[in-house]
């Protein structure tokens, strides 16, 4: 249970706590030590307790509990039991309001029961609120901020079982993978998964947190078998958990997979099944995340009109939420659709935004170099206001690779390449290999169109070098699959 606190008995200075706390409870009730002692033991083995010359059994120490009328617990650590159950309590409304309101709100809730947890010593409940608070700063952008929350839940349980470690351990992952670091957050996931099966840890909430998330990075890696095979045992995990709030991101994950493998429609009732169990739980933010991916399954079918409405949807829940990263990340799908439907100038116009920085007098200016400019960015523990290579690198180069479209479209050759460049550079630190053999593609289809011939061969060998990628991580095989 981590380092002996000073109430330890079985040290030297727990035993002098004890004591000094067993002379201030008598004192405060009017006892002598006799009467404390009574019957069954003497004053003078009270008067040595107190003055921590004797570590006391348990059974010394219950009997001057009841004597005392306080708990064994209180007696033995200086917390009153109660403090545990307030603070458990409070730690769930802070749950409850990042799910319905603000992440803002919450932060602040989490900041105060973290403060009240190491006051009275509760490690474990500490370690919650450093989640939560790495939570709300993954949900408005910070990804440092977040980062460093989990990693401080980490070591504060450093000595705890890994399942207790996992929503810290997933959290880290989903920051790095928010970051663009795809390969590093699979390593975290996989990891994890493969400390637990090979401990015999086979604890269901941790495995389905731990694949669920890794879902979305394999995805974007292209590394579709091992997204499929992390749905599959998500769903047969789902049966023994009873978490509602788990199994609805279950089905959000396994839509993911669905998608990649054209089964549109079963994506579609996947979400939906989601999709009514956020509604139940009323977690804004996640259920934000099921309208944004119905509409990505609406445009893969071409119906852009109802992409276009769930994504709308999408954005405006999550801007209510302050989700900033999130809305901008939307924003990027929708421009697509917009884009598709003949409505580039709105686009465009989407688009833009998200990839300037401001000047000394106040004037938004594009990136020099491809990538976004500060805006708050997470590395500078702002929220971010913008899509950068640190917060957002898969979606800044989509919202590149978006305005080169629409800059070949208009006959501007310069642009577009200027564009696919950006988001090349962008793309080429995350391995998603699928979008950067499509953007070495486009790029190459643009040269060859100008003339540039060898350096049209150059874009599509590196395209194809990209496509044959295994996708997968730096670890080689998969990790071990749990006897499910």
């Amino acid at each position: 249970m981590g380092e002996r606190s000073a109430g330890d008995v079985r040290t030297a200075d727990g035993a002098a706590e004890i004591g000094r706390r067993v002379l201030r409870l008598r004192t405060e009730r009017g006892l002598t030590q006799r009467q404390l002692a009574e019957p069954a033991y003497t004053a003078a083995y009270v008067s040595t307790l107190e003055s921590g010359k004797v570590r006391p059994s348990e059974a010394a120490l219950r009997h001057l509990a009841a004597r005392l009328g306080v708990s064994y617990e209180e007696l033995t650590t200086g917390r009153d039991p109660h403090d545990a159950v307030r603070l458990r309590a409070g730690l769930t409304d802070a749950r409850k309001t990042l799910a319905t309101g603000d992440a803002k709100d919450a932060a602040a809730l989490f900041e105060e029961l973290m403060a009240q947890a190491e006051r009275l010593g509760f490690r474990d409940e500490r370690a919650t609120a450093l989640v939560g608070l790495g939570d709300c700063a993954q949900e408005t952008g910070e990804l440092a901020a977040a980062r460093a929350h989990y990693e401080a839940a980490e070591q504060l349980l450093a000595d705890e079982p890994l399942p207790r470690r996992v929503p810290a351990i997933r959290g880290r992952a989903v920051a790095h993978f928010l970051s663009g670091e795809l390969r590093y957050s699979c390593y975290l996931l996989e990891s994890a998964i493969d400390e637990l099966n090979a401990s015999g840890l086979h604890d269901p909430n941790a495995l389905l947190l731990l694949y669920t998330a890794s879902i979305a990075p394999y995805m974007d890696m292209g590394a579709h078998a091992r997204a499929a095979r992390s749905a599959e045992l998500a769903l047969a995990l789902a049966p023994s958990v009873d978490d509602p709030g788990l199994i609805a991101r279950l089905h959000r994950g396994v839509a993911r997979t669905l998608i990649a493998e054209g089964r549109t429609a079963e994506a579609d009732a996947s979400l939906a099944k989601a999709q009514e169990l956020y509604e139940q739980l009323r977690i804004h933010t996640d259920l934000a995340h099921c309208h944004w991916m119905r509409g990505y399954v609406h445009a893969q079918d071409g119906n852009l009109e109802r992409a276009e409405r769930e994504l709308s949807i999408a954005r405006d829940m999550l801007a209510s939420k302050r989700a900033t990263l999130y809305v901008v990340q939307v924003e990027v799908e929708l421009a697509d659709v917009l884009r598709r439907r003949g409505r580039t100038a709105e686009a465009e116009a989407l688009l833009l935004p998200l990839l300037k920085r401001s000047t000394g007098d106040g004037e938004p200016e594009a990136a020099a170099d491809g990538v976004a400019g500060d805006g708050g960015a997470a590395g500078d523990g702002g929220a971010a206001s913008g899509l950068t290579a640190e917060t957002g690198a898969v979606h800044a180069g989509g919202a590149h690779r978006l305005l080169g479209l629409i800059a070949e479209e208009r006959g501007d050759a310069a642009t577009a390449e200027e564009h696919y460049r950006a988001a090349l550079s962008l793309l080429e630190r995350t391995g998603a290999a699928g979008d950067l053999a499509d953007l070495c593609r486009l790029l190459g289809d643009l040269l060859r169109r100008a003339g540039r011939a060898e350096a049209a061969m150059d874009a599509y060998r590196m395209g194809l070098g990209h496509r044959a990628a295994p996708g997968t991580t730096t670890l080689g095989p998969a990790p071990a699959e749990p006897p499910v």
